[in-house]
């Protein structure tokens, strides 16, 4: 007995010891000294405490190699997920399950476009050298070291990473801004199956020219809905954040407490493992930067330094149109442009699919763009129905744009790098020391017929999917040095002299910022903005119930109910942790969603609208309209009205909390329905979860209030989906002493230290110091050229 216990604890020491020992030879190296081909002169790499590499270079070509090699060693693993992602190669390492992913992806022709725009680049160009040695770091760390844990769970070959990756992530960047995929068929189907009077509540009018000459057939719909309900699923099942909106404002020194420039910004971008952004400050001579970089790429999407700064939000202008063509009856491979049958181009690419034989996939591109939906295969309708998309055909010089960006210190050098950003739009907020603020909306906005409203289908047998060039930039929605003092994007429709369709988010998140910073008594400093940055409430959930309160008083029952109506009507909507009518407001929208809408949109349709932007303006429209034909409930016995509908989803919201969350409505409190876990792609697997996801946490906000926590509609509990990707606080007084906040963990390395150290700061409102120049080192690694 004693020599098997012996025995039995030798190979749990020995297991112990090799599993510690290979969890270690994946960790970053953060000190000591490194050679590393290429360089031209020693990089010092100064870590802070949160793990930020801090990097002084003798030249710009070592400061981006440098910058891929520490960039690698925290972030691969993101490296290949995302390059995979973009060019439709993830089966080959996650198995069958994405092969739909990647069809869609291979469909987009993401992979086709980075390889057209990397034969435009000026191998000159200061931007193509610092990408090519950005990509030279990344490789020699990849080459000189042992894969990532992740790497060896999926049997994953390391390849170099190129140009291409870096531009095909340009597209998923641009594809995960774009909600047409899923808007405009349910807008589309709503508009032809339901009938002109079920677009009153989405704000858009019958327009009997904008309807299809030929109707969309049964199958057709089915595959639009399949379309749709995969473009959403698509980086969800993969595990990559998606873009969803954003908060960014700048405040001139006329209206701070330092007498200077203050900048805010906090993108709002999916939640997952590693976080979205790596923090990195980069030093040479002549330039610095604090910056926030993506995968792949070595211009900074965030920045500042002690000059200027900027942040950005999605500028959710429409660059998609799909366009429903018509075919030659006698020929299959034509469709109808102008008048005469032009023949679709066909392309066949293959699938590397795990565990399985290689998928071909027949691809066909109209002359307004590729076929998207007849990569769904036999659940393809008749209607080849192609798509239009900004990304494909602007020459978006982004890499140049980026570059200067990330040294625009000026109006006018803001201005000339921002007109370089075509695809995807973005709203670009920028503040220098001297005392300049600016907005500037970039893309290449289409000119398209009058009176084409791109929310729909569009017919390309007709003018209406045609486009007649773009405006130049100077149209675009911009502001420099307002009278008023103070610039504020929070993604909702901008002024424009120009028509801007897009899929804008609700007013009352930019009305709440704009409320607070056009107050003149406030003098604005970090610490107010952290409060606003932080705030919880707006006035979307009591404008949705104020004309429902009367008839919530009706229908509630008993002296509990009627004291959760009159808690509801004395509601300011604000969503902090202890919250019970925030909680009874999310179930009861939910439900006031399905009674009205799932009777004429079924389980297929549904869903999708509830997953996009429309939901959001559509449903307060709905509560003030009692004469809206949604209420009235399909194949019912008798009429349905709007008590009717109100009286089940509050009976339905009561059943489901109690059954959900206790009998005693006092534990109904939001931050046990409302909880954010930071998952990684490989978490969704048991016992992997446990090791690689982070949370759950107890999360304020919701949508569309300032702190952007945000879960999708639906029942309770609501897991946070997306929310401030980071927070960042720059005051140009002092622009060395920034503030910043990362949702996980500045590493993306399981068991690395830095792995999730900020997830608590981060939900519970704590800043950290993003500090330029000298800083408090932790450690130091000095990258030395080789011999």
């Amino acid at each position: 007995m004693k020599r098997s216990l012996t025995l039995l604890a030798v190979v749990i020491a020995v297991s112990a010891g090799a599993g510690y020992g290979y969890v270690h030879g994946k960790l970053p190296q953060r000190e000591g000294e490194v050679a590393i081909a290429g360089l031209q002169a020693p990089v010092s790499v100064r870590y802070d405490s949160r793990g930020v590499p801090h990097l002084q270079a003798q030249n710009e070509q070592d400061l981006y190699r440098a910058l891929g090699y520490v960039h690698a060693q925290d972030r691969l693993f993101q490296m290949e997920i995302m390059r995979r992602l973009a060019r439709g190669e993830l089966a080959e390492v996650l198995g069958e399950k994405l092969v739909p992913t990647d069809t869609l992806f291979r469909s987009l022709r993401i992979r086709d476009q980075a390889a057209l725009m990397v034969q435009r680049q000026d191998r000159q160009s200061p931007a193509w050298q610092a990408l090519q040695a950005y990509l030279e770091g990344i490789n020699s760390w990849q080459a000189s070291h042992p894969k990532p844990i992740e790497f060896d769970l999926l049997g994953i070959t390391p390849r170099p990473f190129t140009a291409e990756d870096t531009l095909s992530i340009a597209g998923y960047l641009a594809y995960s801004f774009a909600a047409a995929f899923r808007t405009e068929p349910a807008l589309t189907y709503i508009r032809d199956q339901l009938g002109p009077q079920y677009l009153n509540i989405f704000d858009l009018g019958w327009q009997p020219e904008g309807a299809l000459a030929a109707p969309l057939a049964a199958a057709d719909w089915r595959s639009l809905e399949a379309l749709a309900r995969l473009s959403h699923d698509a980086l969800g099942d993969a595990g990559i954040p998606q873009f969803e909106g954003s908060n960014a404002w700048a405040v001139a020194g006329s209206r701070t407490r330092s007498g200077k420039p203050l900048l805010a910004g906090d993108p709002h971008i999916s939640f997952a493992v590693p976080a979205v952004w790596y923090e990195a400050e980069l030093s040479a001579p002549g330039f610095n930067l604090y910056g926030y970089f993506q995968a792949l790429n070595p211009f900074a999407l965030l920045g500042h330094n002690r000059d200027f700064g900027w942040s950005l939000t999605m500028f959710q202008n429409d660059d998609v149109d799909l366009i429903a063509e018509r075919t030659n009856p006698e020929n299959t491979d034509q469709v109808m442009i102008d008048g005469t049958w032009q023949t679709v181009e066909k392309t066949e690419q293959t699938l590397a699919v795990k565990g399985e034989a290689p998928v071909t996939l027949s691809l066909r591109r109209s002359p307004h763009g590729p076929i998207v939906n007849e990569v769904l295969g036999a659940t393809a309708g008749t209607t080849p129905v192609a798509m239009w998309w900004a990304f494909l055909e602007t020459e978006n010089p982004i890499l140049d744009g980026f570059y200067q960006l990330n040294r625009a210190d000026t109006l006018g050098k803001m201005r000339e790098a921002a007109a370089k950003v075509q695809a995807p739009g973005l709203n670009f907020v920028w503040a220098n020391a001297r005392g300049d603020i600016g907005w500037w909306a970039a893309a290449q906005l289409p000119i398209r017929p009058e009176g084409v409203n791109p929310t729909f289908i569009l017919d390309g047998a007709s003018p209406q999917a045609d486009k007649l060039g773009f405006y130049p930039f100077s149209a675009n929605p911009q502001q420099e040095n307002p009278a008023r003092g103070y610039i504020v994007s929070a993604n909702y429709q901008p002024p424009s002299a120009v028509p801007v369709p897009g899929y804008y988010n609700l007013p009352d998140r930019g009305r709440q910022l704009d409320r607070h910073l056009a107050n003149p008594d406030v003098k604005w400093d970090t610490q107010n903005s952290q409060a606003l940055q932080l705030d919880t409430a707006s006035d979307h959930g009591p404008r949705t119930l104020a004309p429902l309160l009367a008839t919530l008083r009706s229908v509630a029952e008993g002296d509990e109910e009627k004291e959760l109506v009159e808690q509801l009507a004395a509601w300011s909507g604000d969503y902090p942790l202890d919250s019970i009518s925030a909680t009874l407001f999310n179930q009861f929208l939910y439900e006031l969603a399905f009674a009205a809408l799932h009777d004429e949109l079924g389980d297929t349709w549904f869903p999708v609208l509830i997953s996009t932007r429309a939901i959001d303006a559509a449903l307060p429209r709905l509560a003030a309209d009692a004469e809206s034909p949604w209420w009235s409930t399909r194949g019912a016995n008798a009429r349905t009205d709007r008590t009717a509908i109100v009286r089940i989803a509050w009976q339905k919201s009561v059943k489901h909390l109690r059954d959900t969350l206790g009998s005693d409505p006092a534990s109904w409190q939001w931050g046990k329905a409302h909880t954010l876990t930071h998952n990684h792609p490989l978490g969704v697997k048991k016992p992997l979860n446990l090791l690689l996801n982070v949370g759950p946490f107890a999360a304020p906000g919701t949508h569309e209030v300032p702190n952007n926590l945000s879960a999708k509609i639906g029942p309770a509990p609501w897991p946070v989906t997306y929310g401030p990707s980071t927070r960042r606080l720059i005051d140009f007084a002092d622009a060395g002493q920034a503030l910043t906040s990362n949702p996980v963990g500045q590493s993306g390395v399981p068991f690395d230290r830095h792995f999730s150290d900020q997830a608590e700061d981060y939900i519970n409102g704590r800043y950290s110091k993003a500090s330029l120049g000298i800083i408090p080192s932790q450690s130091t690694l000095r990258l030395m050229p080789s011999q």
